[in-house]
């Protein structure tokens, strides 16, 4: 099966623990954000233009785990689950 993705300027790639699901990730360039700092990254998750979807999630990539935003609470606070990785791959760009 071929590998497909329509993510955008990403920096690596990770293979989520329990799943076994490949995921892209790229820095997150929403400056304006509320929180900007706590979630570094953007995992591209699909669906994106469908429903108003965005296609991505925001996140804080490491090594071993990922907690990704996946919803916001009644206050506004963002709802965080966290990953465990087999595998975080970065990408290096070429000179």
């Amino acid at each position: 099966m071929a590998f497909f993705t329509y993510a955008e300027d990403t920096i690596g790639m990770f293979i989520e623990k329990d799943t076994g699901n490949y995921f892209e990730y790229s820095d997150n360039d929403d400056l304006d954000m509320p929180g900007y700092y706590e979630w570094p990254h953007k995992v591209w998750v699909g669906g994106g233009g469908v429903c108003g979807m965005t296609g991505y999630r925001y996140a804080r990539v490491m090594q071993t785990v990922a907690y990704i935003v996946t919803d916001e609470d009644d206050c506004g606070n963002p709802v965080v689950e966290k990953w465990q990785l087999k595998k975080n791959t970065q990408y290096t760009k070429a000179a």
